[in-house]
């Protein structure tokens, strides 16, 4: 396996206008619900892939990649939360429960291995949506050219780094029952807290609906289903899906402007 590279990405959101998802406020707040969960949410599956770092043979190369890239999503994304109170958005509020009640009462409570599980299980969804965010004639590709950048750039390194707790599960506990009850609780988790967020920022400026919505815009891409029932699989591994040709060559230009400023 190579080492997985760690790029410092900072888009500029200043001007990013309210509705930037096809001028469509209920979807809107669906993607940025979904944004909110990010930050904290990176920092556990680094925190729970770290407890089995010395019992590990994954690659330290990976680990340290999977850590720092998480990490830079996490910073970006929190511009982000800048960027929704600069359109008059109030989310500091939503975020301190969703620390609260997510990570220091759930995550507490949860033995190591099933933090484990649903890292691996949350990293393999995070990696179906991103191949979604590629498709042509997807929402992402016609938003607003600085949010677009940070979705690929996200999108195109959860595709690069998608294997790295599977695979530590797998030297950990690599027994189905315990994957696949990861699988259904992050499934769980990110259901109800996308769209507990996505409701806060909806009842903010009066759209409603941005629960369903949410539900709609999963269950209407096949992909997500058939991604879902392939983790279940006794003989399943992320790697089987082989390179994905967009997100790696968006990654192979980002490296090259990188390397040239």
């Amino acid at each position: 396996m190579t080492a997985i590279p760690v790029r410092r990405v900072r888009p500029d959101l200043s001007d990013v206008p309210r509705d930037w998802v096809r001028g469509d406020p209920q979807l809107t707040h669906v993607i940025n619900g979904l944004f909110a969960l990010f930050p904290e949410g990176e920092r556990m599956f680094v925190r729970a892939v770290r407890h089995y770092e010395a019992q590990t043979a994954v690659e330290a190369e990976r680990l340290r990649g999977f850590y720092g890239q998480e990490a830079n999503h996490g910073v970006a994304h929190r511009d982000a939360f800048r960027m929704l109170e600069a359109q008059g958005y109030e989310i500091e509020s939503w975020l301190a429960w969703y620390k609260d009640f997510g990570y220091r009462r759930i995550e507490t409570r949860v033995p190591p291995v099933f933090r484990l599980s649903i890292t691996a299980a949350l990293e393999h969804f995070t990696a179906t949506l991103a191949e979604v965010a590629f498709d042509p004639d997807e929402l992402v590709a016609d938003v607003h050219p600085e949010m677009q950048h940070l979705i690929y750039w996200h999108a195109a390194e959860e595709i690069e780094h998608r294997s790295v707790a599977f695979d530590v599960l797998q030297e950990v506990d690599p027994r189905l029952r315990v994957r696949v009850a990861g699988f259904a609780a992050a499934v769980t988790l990110l259901t109800g807290f996308g769209m507990s967020a996505s409701a806060h920022l909806g009842q903010q400026d009066g759209t409603r609906g941005c629960r369903r919505r949410l539900l709609v815009e999963f269950l209407r891409r096949p992909r997500i289903l058939t991604s879902a029932l392939r983790y279940c699989r006794r003989d399943f591994h992320p790697d089987e899906a082989g390179e994905h040709v967009a997100a790696m060559a968006f990654l192979r230009e980002l490296d090259a402007a990188m390397a040239a400023a």
